[in-house]
C-alpha cells in the first residue's frame, strides 16, 4: 500500500498502546476491545488487531462495517474466527510463537490432572472423601502429539522430563529438533500405540471432524484424549459414546459448541475433565503479545516481510 507521507497509518489495539513499551511513533493509535461503540471509523484502519477471546461476531464486526485494513493480525493462533470476513487485499497474520508456553503448561497440567485423578480427589475433598488407590502415571506412556507445530514443540519440552514417549503427527512428514514428525495419514496406525494423544490442530476443513468415531475407535481401551487446539476438531457425540461406555477418558480444553452451554451431556459425562478455553489466557500472554505487536508494526512501517502470515498479498510499502 502506498501512503501519503502526512496521512498517518491508523492502528486499531485492543489493549491501551500505553501499556505497550517499545511501540514505534508516529502511528495514531486507537483502543477498540469490542464495545458496541466504535471509538473511530472503521473504514480508515490499517493495521487491525481483533480483541483477544471476545468471539468472531466481535473480532469481525469492524470488517463488516467496511474496514480494509493492510493488515489483520490476531492475537489468537488460530485464525479460524476472523478468516472469512478478511478481505482477499489484506495480510493476515497469526501469533505464533505467543501462546506456546501458556498452552503447554496447560496441556501437560490437563494430561496429569486427568492420569493422577486429580478430579476425583477435588470432588472427594468437597464431600470428605478419601480416594487412596492405584493410578495411572505418565511415566512409560506413549503420547501422540497430533499438530505437532511450534505449540507441540513446548509440549514436548515439558513432557520430556516425566519419562514418557513422545510420537510427533502434523499434516506432512518432516524431520524435527527432537525427531522424526509423521504424516497425518499415518494416523490409524499410530493411534492403536497411544495412551495419550494430545490435539493441537488448527480448525480447517481437513482438520474439522478429524477425531471421528473411527478415530477414536483406535486408540485402546483406556487412553486419554486431551484437546487444547479448537473444539470442532473433535466430533462432540462420537466422544461422548466413548466417555459414556468408559473406554475412553478425555480433558477438554475446548469443546463442541463453545462454550459447552448448560445442560450439556458433556458435563457430566464420566471421565471428562473440561477447562473453558484458557489454554492462552495466563499471565504469560500479555508481555508475549505485546512482544509481537511491537515487531509486527516496526515491519509494517519499514515494509519488511511480516512474521506469521497466514494469507499473503504483498506486504504494505510506504
Amino acid at each position: 500500500m502506498v501512503r501519503s507521507a502526512n496521512t498517518p497509518v491508523t492502528v486499531w489495539l485492543p489493549m491501551d498502546p500505553a501499556t505497550i513499551d517499545g511501540l514505534p511513533e508516529g502511528p495514531e493509535y486507537v483502543r477498540w476491545d469490542g464495545e458496541d461503540e466504535f471509538p473511530a471509523d472503521p473504514r480508515n484502519i490499517d493495521f487491525y488487531v481483533p480483541p483477544y477471546m471476545r468471539g468472531a461476531e466481535v473480532a469481525t464486526r469492524p470488517l463488516r462495517h467496511g474496514a480494509r485494513p493492510g493488515v489483520v493480525q490476531t492475537l489468537t493462533a488460530g485464525v479460524d474466527h476472523v478468516q472469512d470476513e478478511v478481505p482477499r487485499e489484506t495480510v493476515l497474520c497469526n501469533a505464533r510463537g505467543v501462546h506456546d508456553a501458556s498452552t503447554a503448561e496447560l496441556a501437560v497440567t490437563l494430561t496429569l490432572a486427568s492420569l493422577r485423578g486429580i478430579p476425583r480427589f477435588v470432588r472427594g475433598q468437597d464431600n470428605e472423601k478419601w480416594y487412596a488407590g492405584m493410578y495411572p502415571a505418565l511415566a512409560d506412556r506413549t503420547v501422540v502429539i497430533v499438530g505437532y507445530g511450534a505449540i507441540g514443540a513446548a509440549i514436548e519440552d515439558r513432557l520430556t522430563p516425566f519419562e514418557c514417549e513422545v510420537v510427533r503427527v502434523a499434516r506432512s512428514a518432516r524431520e524435527a529438533e527432537r525427531g522424526p514428525v509423521h504424516a497425518m495419514a499415518e494416523l490409524p496406525r499410530l493411534l492403536p500405540g497411544a495412551d495419550v494423544v494430545i490435539l493441537v490442530t488448527p480448525l480447517t476443513e481437513e482438520t474439522r471432524h478429524l477425531v471421528n468415531a473411527e478415530f477414536l475407535a483406535r486408540m485402546p481401551d483406556g487412553a486419554l484424549l486431551v484437546n487444547v487446539g479448537r473444539g470442532a476438531v473433535v466430533d462432540t457425540k462420537a466422544l461422548l459414546a466413548e466417555l459414556e461406555s468408559g473406554r475412553l477418558t478425555a480433558a477438554l480444553d475446548v469443546t463442541d459448541p463453545e462454550p459447552l452451554p448448560p445442560g450439556h451431556p458433556l458435563w457430566h459425562a464420566p471421565g471428562v475433565l473440561i477447562s473453558p478455553h484458557v489454554g492462552g489466557s495466563s499471565s504469560a500472554f500479555p508481555p508475549r503479545a505485546r512482544r509481537l505487536l511491537v515487531e509486527q508494526l516496526r515491519r509494517y512501517l519499514t515494509g519488511e516481510p511480516l512474521r506469521n502470515t497466514v494469507s499473503a498479498p504483498e506486504p504494505p510499502k510506504f
